[in-house]
């Protein structure tokens, strides 16, 4: 081997390395801020906002938090279940939007399909005065249904699992499990959703995320108290008007992300294994 073209080789690897580190932690340092800011006191805080060691205000932090009104367990609750209908309604069923515009042929396919795109263009807050009228008309107010319900129609991922099932879905499995007897509900459930797990496990991180994250649509049709999410609840930890205790709000927001990087970690490795796949050649 020709050491002179080995060590090049070498130092652009580590140049890479390198680089690579140093975007790690730039992804990872906004997180850890957090996390150690929730356990300094405000004092803390106003001295220096970045800190890269512990305190020992976590304790004082959690008190002040829950004698806020702040109920950690209600929120979590509250949170969970409209994340997790949102993200079960938004992939099961965009991928069967998604499956129809592929595996059928029928005459509005392609008009169906622009109609979704179009519907793509139109930002939701467009749509929020006309929706909560039409919720408070029904008397659908302080109720989870119309956080939940709307994410059967998510257009941005109906036209992800397309283009994944465009990619990686051969006809002919569907015509021989026809030709087998197989129901097509039963295609779908049992052969097609096994195939999409990589694009079901993005999706479902993404429409989990925006729907934790969300504040807005909730902070309308939400008013009861019982039923704020955690966001809601990190919203209006602001004080009195004498002093705002920032290392609490910090806590507020580290117990927030928290189930976040959870579901990350459990559905990252479907990604990477649809990832691997993609870059393997026949």
């Amino acid at each position: 081997m020709d050491k002179t073209n080995s060590l090049p080789r070498r130092a652009y690897k580590f140049m890479i390395y390198i680089v690579c580190g140093f975007l790690v932690l730039l992804s990872i340092a906004p997180f850890w801020i957090m996390f150690i800011n929730a356990t300094r006191n405000t004092f803390e805080i106003q001295q220096s906002a970045i800190a890269f060691f512990p305190s020992d205000s976590l304790f004082d932090n959690l008190k002040i938090l829950v004698g806020k009104s702040f109920n950690p367990i209600k929120g979590f609750t509250n949170s969970m279940i409209i994340s997790g209908g949102v993200t079960i309604c938004t992939v099961y069923f965009s991928s069967l939007t998604a499956y129809a515009l592929v595996v059928y042929n029928w005459r509005f396919r392609q008009p169906f399909f622009t109609f979704i795109m179009v519907i793509m263009m139109i930002p939701a807050q467009v749509t929020s005065i006309g929706f909560y009228q039409f919720m408070y008309s029904i008397h659908m107010t302080n109720n989870f249904l119309p956080l939940i319900l709307p994410a059967i129609a998510a257009p941005t991922t109906v036209f992800f699992m397309r283009q994944y099932l465009l990619a990686t879905l051969s006809i002919d499995i569907v015509n021989s499990a026809r030709i087998d007897g197989a129901g097509e509900f039963h295609i779908f459930n049992r052969i097609i959703l096994p195939i999409m797990k990589p694009a079901i496990a993005t999706q479902a991180i993404f429409a989990f995320v925006g729907s934790w994250n969300n504040l807005f649509m909730p902070l309308i049709l939400l008013t009861d108290s019982d039923k704020y999410t955690m966001p809601i609840m990190v919203s209006l930890l602001r004080g009195d008007i004498y002093k705002t205790e920032f290392g609490t709000i910090y806590l507020g927001l580290s117990l927030t992300v928290l189930p976040l990087f959870i579901v990350y970690f459990m559905l990252s490795k479907y990604i990477i294994a649809g990832v691997a796949l993609g870059g393997v050649k026949e």
